[in-house]
């Protein structure tokens, strides 16, 4: 089986995962890949996560963070330039996560770093209540190969982490996958002078010592891309709101508030980030656009520019109530974001 490695330039999160996606697609079932990427300030979700439950999406918005899909299941994770990601990919039957990770350790190993797995996909290092977690990580097989991809904590932030993935509490209930969170640190708490290159390093040495081959490595970049067959189509996928909100599980948003002229709750069912069912309730003397407004509001994504269209349209028709109505507009494209 031939080998094959490859190091990102790009902190652009959409480039890596189609990156790695059109690799894992397209590779030989003869070969194995190791690719080690870093995202800039982004959230990952999993392959059947809602972000509106596993993330603050107000939050992230207002600082610039992004919101990635992966291709794999499980959890949701943060990403930054402290945070150095590894993907092991190969043909069956030489595909095996015990052999991938056991790589990633034998590398930190090699830097002093005494981790051990823990657990379906965690990396920790301590015992007891001591034990913290590092690293995670997700899979996904297909009938002739597989991948291990996951995430080594070196000196994220943590806070950061903790901020964009607690969201705000909502009546929000979901068929999604609930992300599992687990005391973390990072690994500079071990090594001080760690950083993503010596860990590239150490993970492509003990790599290549356990295969017993030393394939040249390729350095990628936009600039730099490989010829990876229909890399367009998924570059375009995987930065695209269809893909990263829309392919949200189907789930149910309950939204109140009061205002000075009556109180609104807003009932709305979802299905692939987009609105298949809405009820409105009030106590205002003037109901009639509130209740207009469930039937608009059914067909329309669940994105803030949407909904205040949505919203601009009622006001047209209702223009003796563009004040309350203006109001509602703030404060429900503010809710949904």
């Amino acid at each position: 089986m031939v080998s094959r490695i490859l190091l990102s330039d790009s902190y652009d999160p959409y480039f890596n995962l189609a990156v790695e996606d059109c690799i894992f697609r397209s590779m030989s079932p003869n070969q194995r890949v190791l690719f080690l990427w870093r995202n800039q300030d982004t959230v990952v979700i999993g392959r059947s996560q809602n972000p509106w439950k596993e993330c603050n999406i107000a939050k992230m918005e207002q600082e610039n963070i992004s919101l990635a899909r992966r291709q794999s299941g499980g959890g949701a994770v943060f990403h930054d330039l402290g945070n150095t990601n590894f993907t092991f990919m190969a043909g069956k039957p030489g595909y095996s996560k015990e052999v991938s990770t056991d790589i990633v350790l034998q590398g930190l190993k090699s830097l002093g770093i005494d981790g051990y797995a823990n657990g379906r996909n965690d990396l920790v290092v301590g015992e007891g209540d001591s034990m913290r977690k590092f690293s995670g990580s997700a899979y996904k097989e297909t009938k002739d190969r597989g991948f291990h991809h996951g995430t080594l904590l070196l000196s994220a932030d943590l806070s950061r982490l903790a901020n964009y993935l607690n969201p705000d509490p909502k009546k929000l209930q979901s068929k999604g996958i609930s992300s599992v969170r687990s005391r973390v640190m990072n690994l500079e708490e071990v090594s001080s002078d760690i950083d993503h290159d010596t860990v590239c390093e150490a993970i492509i040495d003990a790599f290549c010592d356990y295969y017993g081959q030393t394939p040249t490595i390729e350095t990628i970049s936009p600039e730099a891309l490989p010829d990876l067959p229909g890399f367009v189509d998924k570059f375009s996928e995987q930065s695209s709101w269809e893909w990263n909100y829309g392919k949200s599980p189907q789930f149910t948003h309950t939204l109140d508030e009061r205002f000075k002229w009556g109180g609104v709750e807003v009932h709305l069912d979802l299905k692939n980030a987009q609105i298949i069912a809405a009820k409105t309730f009030t106590d205002s003397l003037y109901p009639d656009p509130i209740e207009q407004l469930a039937e608009r509001l059914v067909g329309v994504a669940y994105r803030s520019d949407a909904i205040s269209e949505c919203l601009d349209a009622l006001i047209n028709d209702f223009p003796e109530q563009t004040t309350e109505l203006q109001e509602l507009k703030y404060w429900l494209v503010k809710a949904v974001s």
